[in-house]
């Protein structure tokens, strides 16, 4: 079965499931403590964690007989002694994960590159990190108050710069203040940003939603920005450059963009500022996006 026709999703073991009292055995009493834990416990399921509605929406896509659009990789650091109690949670939940990646405590990003993933999410921000380094989109989960979307749709919002754009916007703020960087904004309106990490990622959620009908797509996004006007125009004008749709965009001017997540129902939030996703993770399940000069 091969990857490069699908979304492939690398997730950890902690982003998929809750493993808070597993760690908090490995935290107080070392690795052999936390397999014989896991081991003992390998027949209790793990309950979800904060990206697995995320995750039970994207295999939902793959419909009997149909196209498989999606694929879900687990990548995990326990061994495979200890990782038997995540695959039994997934045969539990009854997800339709195959792969696996078992490092017994290295990092598994280096099996990304080889899976082709095109979307990393995972506990640790030193993997992310790597993965962002190396050109791959990849975020930080975070413990978050999972929202309140029961529908089937899945809905993913996501911050602008650094984000799916680069960050030369954000650099002239960091810089030169708000006046500056409205003012560069204005005199380069016409001028497409560049791609940031989840441009790719953005544009294989555009083309499974383009297999549907605009009104019944089972994929919402939306981009919620701190920007306002006059900043607004470029934003508009690189996605349209880039012939990748957005269902909704915010343009918040400042705003604490908590609210606002929780009433688009989002399922998913990437943001690269750590202000924003505290916010957030207070309203939906939230990852840290640590690229861009707001993280050097």
């Amino acid at each position: 079965m091969e990857t490069h026709n699908k979304l492939v999703i690398g997730i950890a073991s902690r982003a998929l499931f809750d493993l808070s009292a597993s760690h908090e055995v490995f935290e107080q009493e070392g690795v052999e403590a936390y397999c014989r834990y896991q081991i003992e416990h390998e027949d209790d399921p793990l309950e979800p964690g904060v990206a697995f509605g995320l995750t039970r929406k994207l295999l939902a896509l793959n419909q009997p007989g149909s196209v498989q659009r999606v694929e879900v990789i687990l990548l995990s650091r326990n061994s495979a002694d200890t990782g038997l109690r995540v695959f039994n949670s997934i045969r539990h939940h009854r997800l339709g994960i195959e792969r696996a990646v078992f490092t017994r405590g290295e990092s598994p990003y280096r099996y990304v590159p080889a899976f082709g993933v095109h979307l990393f999410l995972s506990a640790d921000p030193a993997d992310v990190r790597q993965a962002l380094e190396s050109g791959y989109a990849a975020a930080t989960i975070l413990p978050s108050n999972v929202g309140r979307n029961e529908t089937d749709q899945l809905r993913i919002a996501f911050d602008g710069d650094a984000v799916l754009f680069s960050d030369e916007a954000e650099r002239v703020y960091k810089a030169g203040g708000l006046a500056a960087f409205s003012d560069s904004e204005v005199q380069a309106a016409r001028e497409p940003l560049s791609g940031g990490p989840f441009k790719n990622f953005l544009a294989m959620l555009h083309h499974i939603q383009a297999e549907y009908p605009a009104d019944s797509a089972p994929i919402r996004t939306a981009l919620v920005t701190a920007r306002g006007a006059p900043a607004h125009e470029r934003v508009i004008r690189t996605l349209r450059h880039w012939g990748i749709r957005i269902d909704e965009a915010l343009f918040l001017a400042g705003m604490d963009k908590g609210p606002f997540l929780e009433a688009f129902g989002a399922d998913i939030f990437f943001d690269d500022q750590s202000k924003h996703c505290e916010s957030a993770r207070q309203h939906v399940a939230t990852c840290h996006v640590p690229h861009g000069i707001a993280n050097e």
